[in-house]
Order: structure tokens, then sequence, then C-alpha cells
């Protein structure tokens, strides 16, 4: 769980986002059917296909755990912000690649091709729906292998969301899990969202995690 204060004089309990830490191993990956390829994909490494592969996927989906799982795996530097300070040696991962500056991208993946290093591209959506306008820069991607993590079905929703909760230290009481994904879209960033606000809400009112405090909370977010 995130840390807790109180407003000089007030006596009122306010939450401090101290942030909290994530566990970002192998082992801590949660693998289905939604995101088997890809976690299939990095296990496979080193046998890639030059120069390298992209992970495709929405917010929350894992694609940066993956990415940290091959970099600890493999060595990788990670390439952003600025990809011109990065050599073209060895294995590099771009995270927020399809937002990343065109011919900065362009020269990184020459750069890599012609040195032989690796590239891991991770992405919100496979580069054939990027808007590219740089014809060499949209071909060259159209060469790479495209690895999708699609929406979670209802096993993965509910492991993704004890995740969260672990990884905020908080209980969670399996009515309150059954509450959640019953109401929750089926997304990996809704589960992120809601368990941030219970956590901010039970520290807020120094409460356990019930069903009455999902009930406000979820009431408040409109879900």
């Amino acid at each position: 769980m995130s840390g807790q204060g109180k407003g000089p004089g007030t006596g009122v309990q306010l939450p401090l986002d101290l942030g909290h830490r994530r566990a970002m191993g192998r082992d801590d990956f949660l693998v289905s059917v939604a995101n088997e390829e890809a976690v299939r994909w990095i296990d496979r490494w080193p046998d890639w296909p030059p120069p390298g592969i992209v992970i495709a996927g929405p917010p929350g989906s894992g694609k940066t755990h993956l990415a940290h799982v091959w970099a600890a795996r493999s060595g990788a530097t990670f390439a952003a912000p600025d990809l011109n300070a990065v050599p073209a040696r060895g294995p590099i991962v771009v995270d927020d690649a399809d937002r990343a500056p065109e011919r900065e991208l362009l020269f990184l993946f020459n750069a890599a091709r012609a040195n032989a290093a690796t590239l891991l591209l991770i992405a919100g959506r496979p580069p054939a729906q990027w808007a590219i306008k740089l014809p060499d820069l949209r071909s060259r991607l159209g060469t790479l292998t495209v690895a999708e993590i699609a929406a979670p079905d209802d096993a993965l929703l509910a492991a993704v969301l004890m995740k969260h909760f672990a990884d905020r230290q908080m209980q969670v009481p399996p009515e309150v899990l059954s509450f959640l994904l019953a109401r929750l879209e089926r997304s990996f960033e809704a589960a992120a969202r809601a368990a941030a606000a219970l956590d901010r809400a039970a520290l807020a009112r120094r409460r356990p995690l019930t069903l009455p405090l999902a009930r406000e909370v979820l009431t408040e977010l409109e879900i």
C-alpha cells in the first residue's frame, strides 16, 4: 500500500502518492491466451528474426513488463527518450515506439541492422496502424514480426487485478474480486484504474478493502 499522512491541524487522513513497487520478473508475469504469443517470443530469444520484433497491446497489458524481462535476460538498453543517444549495438528496447520521432527511429533501425543489433519495439498498435510519413521507415517496419496482446478474458482480468492489489500490499476479499469482475470493462487499463482508486480510498478513509467501499469507489469512478 502507498503511504499516508495528515493535513496539518485538520486530523483528516490524506493519501500521499508515494507509488508502489511493481513486480517485474518473468515469474511475476501472468500468461494467458491473450498474451501467450508475446511471451513465447520473449522466451525464444535470441532465436529472433533480424533485426527484431514488435510487441503491441493496449495500455496496462504488460508490454513494458515483458520488455524488462527481456532486458534482464539479454542485457538490453532502453532507448527512450533520446534515440540518437543510444549506440546501436547489442539488444535495444524502444518503448512507445509508435510515438518515437520517425527519422530517429529510422536511423536506429538502419544502424541496428548494420551492426547486427536486436530491436524490441513496444507499441500500443502494430506498425501497420501507425501514421507513418516516411516511406523508408514504413517499409522497414513492415519486415518486423509482430506479436499482439489482446484484451483480457475473465481469468486473466482476475489475475491482473490480484497482481495490482498484491503490488500495493492490499488484501482483497473474494466478494470484492467477484464484484469488480462483474462490473469492470474487459481492459487492463480499467483494472489498473480500479486498483489505484481503491488503494487511495482505503488509505484516505483508513478502512480495509470491503464490498461497500468497492461499491462506493466504482460509483465515484462512474463504472
